[in-house]
């Protein structure tokens, strides 16, 4: 069965790529992620999946770069927990129409190899999103091979970020960094 990937990222790829494809999934990439912030930062992520894809010989869809969406959705919502649901259900409702525009049966995210992600959260998501469009979700966890899959980024060069990508977990990190004495 052929699965997209929704990508947050290059480094959170590799192991998803790699246990999809040994199960026998059919597995092609998906980066879309409107919630990067600033733009620049969205590029180097955009860069880092392009290496990773070629690296994994991925085929994966870059979608637009739709911050103002993201904005729309996600600004007049002050609660943090319900910002984050609101940003992974974006970007999941989308992976979920481009896995049927591309013949894919199945889709999953990346969003699952992180342990500062809630996996319970997205995995509720992606399941009522793939009903509703007539797909499966694919709830593996990926946490496993985080460390296996940042080790081997660093060893190919890849860009690592140091937050999640959106505005405020943006300004979440520069005052958890300025706490600290660090100045970038």
């Amino acid at each position: 069965m052929k699965v997209l990937l929704h990508m947050c990222c290059g480094p959170c790829a590799i192991a998803p790529v790699g246990l999809l494809r040994e199960e026998g999934f059919e597995v092609e990439g998906f980066f879309y992620n409107p919630n990067i912030h600033p733009y620049s930062e969205y590029i180097k992520r955009y860069e880092a999946v392009l290496a990773a894809s070629e690296r994994l010989d991925l085929n994966t869809i870059y979608h637009r770069y739709d911050f103002e969406h993201f904005l729309k959705v996600v600004s007049c919502v002050e609660d943090r927990v319900r910002q984050h649901s609101l940003c992974w259900r974006i970007r999941l409702e989308e992976t979920a129409r481009a896995a049927r525009a591309h013949g894919a049966g199945a889709f999953t995210t990346t969003l699952l190899s992180s342990p500062y992600q809630d996996v319970l959260e997205i995995t509720r998501l992606g399941r009522e999103i793939a009903a509703a469009e007539g797909l499966e979700f694919v709830m593996r966890d990926f946490r496993k091979g985080f460390a296996q899959s940042h080790k081997l980024s660093r060893e190919w060069e890849l860009y690592h970020q140091n937050y999640c990508g959106c505005v405020y977990s943006e300004k979440e990190a520069i005052e958890q960094r300025a706490k600290k004495g660090l100045t970038s």
